[in-house]
């Protein structure tokens, strides 16, 4: 199920949302302030965030901007929440990036709903079927790889890593995220297992292994 982050300094209106949407079969994770926020999300991105405005170390607003300026998380949805009724409240939020907006005080079976909405709509915009860059091309549909019009050969593991590299071409991705997203957050393994598999990756991808670069203490980036 969806991971989701809940960014609210109150502490009671906080727990009633992550309980609420735990009984709801998502995995949920709560802070109190955006210190905290950015730590666990330097460890593991979320499928949605809801973002209150009013936080006691940093607007809720200057968040959702960093958030939208960042390669690796401008595309995770976010729902804003505030105590702030008026209309231009709404459409700052809307127009600085936020997906949806829930004004204080509102209902737990709205809160639900929306965010149900959110995760299907997000869903349908991320299931691509096609990606490449240069001479790599995937069809995810049907799972196949090919270089320069020729077919390749990968195991599951390599080709979960190729995909998440070619999703985010260009972009440093840090070893613990692809580390969470291909072997899931729990992993007990050795972290040089990621490294192993990159290097198959490489050799399998012949003379354009090299378009997958080391970022020295930061992890891989994929370029043409």
């Amino acid at each position: 199920m969806a991971l989701i982050y809940i960014v609210e300094d109150d502490n009671d209106i906080r727990e009633i949302e992550v309980l609420a949407l735990e009984n709801s079969g998502y995995t949920v994770e709560g802070f109190p302030c955006s210190r905290d926020f950015y730590k666990k999300m330097s460890q593991r991105l979320p499928e949605l965030i809801i973002l209150d405005i009013m936080l006691p170390d940093e607007d809720g607003l200057d968040v959702l901007k960093k958030l939208r300026a960042d390669a690796v998380t401008r595309n995770i949805p976010v729902i804003m929440v505030t105590a702030k009724t008026t209309e231009l409240d709404k459409v700052r939020g809307l127009n600085m990036g936020a997906d949806d907006y829930l004004a204080k005080p509102f209902g737990i079976m709205e809160l639900i709903a929306r965010v149900k909405a959110m995760l299907r709509r997000s869903q349908v915009l991320h299931e691509e079927k096609f990606y490449h860059c240069g001479p790599i091309f995937m069809d995810d549909e049907k799972r196949a790889v090919y270089i320069d019009d020729k077919p390749c050969e990968l195991t599951f593991k390599e080709y979960e890593l190729l995909k998440i590299l070619l999703q985010n071409a260009g972009i440093a991705l840090p070893r613990d995220l692809i580390m969470d997203r291909i072997w899931g957050f729990d992993y007990q393994g050795e972290s040089r297992t990621l490294d192993m598999h990159i290097k198959t990756l490489r050799q399998k991808l012949g003379e354009y292994g090299s378009c997958i670069k080391t970022v020295r203490n930061v992890g891989y980036r994929l370029e043409s």
